[in-house]
Order: C-alpha cells, then sequence, then structure tokens
C-alpha cells in the first residue's frame, strides 16, 4: 500500500505560490519552494530545493534557463543541518545565471552566465556581471559591481533601482502567451513572507 502524500502531488504541494506571482508552468521547480507575490519565473527557470527549502521574496524576476539551487556542499554528511536558502525581495537572475548562496539581499542583479556559489553571501545592490563567478565564502558588501575576466570590483555610487518596469511588462504579458502554475497561498501588505 502506497503513501497518499508521496509521488508527484506530495512534490507540488511542497510548492507555495503566493498571490500575484507570475510563475510558468513550464519553469523546474523541485522541493520545498515558496515564491512571494509579484515574483516572475520564467519558462525553463529552474529552483531546486534539495538541501532544504528556497524562500524567495516579493517582485524577483528569475529569467529563462536561469538555476536557483539549494544543494549539499560536496564534503556534507547526512547530519549536517538543513539550511533554508532565502533571497529576498527586487532581484534578477538573468538568462543562464546560477545562484547557490544561502543568502541574497534585495535588489541585486545576476547577469547572463554569472554564477554565485553556496558560500557566498550578497548584502543588497550588488551586480554580479556577465560570465562572472563568485565561488570562494564571503560576503559581497552593498552596491557592489563585479565585473570583467577577472572579476573586479568596485563600489557603485547610488544604489541601484528595483526593475519594476520590467516587472510590470513581465506580469501583464507572460500569461498572454504561457501556461501557469496556479497560487495556493494568500499573502497580506502586511505579512512578510520572509
Amino acid at each position: 500500500m502506497s503513501d497518499s502524500m508521496s509521488g508527484p502531488l506530495a512534490r507540488r504541494s511542497a510548492i507555495k505560490i503566493a498571490t500575484g506571482a507570475v510563475v510558468c508552468d513550464e519553469s523546474i521547480l523541485r522541493g520545498d519552494i515558496t515564491i512571494g507575490p509579484r515574483t516572475v519565473v520564467h519558462p525553463r527557470a529552474t529552483i531546486i530545493a534539495e538541501a532544504g527549502p528556497i524562500v524567495i521574496g516579493e517582485g524577483n524576476i528569475i529569467e529563462e534557463m536561469a538555476s536557483i539551487i539549494n544543494k549539499m556542499p560536496d564534503n556534507a554528511t547526512n547530519s549536517e543541518t538543513i539550511h533554508t536558502q532565502i533571497i529576498g525581495n527586487f532581484n534578477v537572475f538573468e538568462t543562464d545565471s546560477i545562484c547557490e548562496a544561502v543568502k541574497v539581499g534585495d535588489n541585486n542583479v545576476l547577469e547572463a552566465k554569472a554564477k554565485v556559489g553556496r558560500g557566498i553571501e550578497l548584502t543588497n545592490g550588488c551586480v554580479i556581471g556577465p560570465s562572472c563567478s563568485l565561488l570562494e565564502p564571503e560576503i559581497v558588501t552593498e552596491n557592489t559591481i563585479v565585473y570583467g575576466t577577472q572579476c573586479h570590483r568596485r563600489e557603485m555610487n547610488d544604489k541601484p533601482y528595483p526593475q519594476v518596469g520590467q516587472l510590470e511588462f513581465l506580469i501583464r504579458v507572460l500569461p498572454n502567451y504561457h501556461h501557469l502554475r496556479k497560487p495556493n497561498i494568500k499573502t497580506t501588505k502586511d505579512e512578510p513572507m520572509l
């Protein structure tokens, strides 16, 4: 006799989508994932919660082929504690970027083919340039830009603005061209996702 909460139904029930989020049905979602309001998940984006839950805040854009992965470190044992991967608000994960960071603040941008490893903590307002990789454990200070083939760094003079225009456009247009996963949790303005 099989357990009624095993198989595809159990995996799907672990995915919590807030009202107002736009999550394309063609996206790849596995594990215990919470997606906040007004977050957009494009087709073929991948979110995998293998080593613990992933909580994604409000207004994030996760583009095609972008990956957010909470995976076990290579040298981990089964007794290692489970860590929740927390993605803040108004972040952009561009095409083919990979984010394994356990903590990502607000207003960060991972540009095309950028990679951020598990030991990295992105604070707020950071931009990781195209094809740049951050793999060694560190806390990236606020408003840092990582750029070029040598992953040079500098600090921005002004804080970056959230990509609200692009977000509004995607929320309006994507439902016209893609099947969406239905929201299954309700949030209020006063109730934070994180």
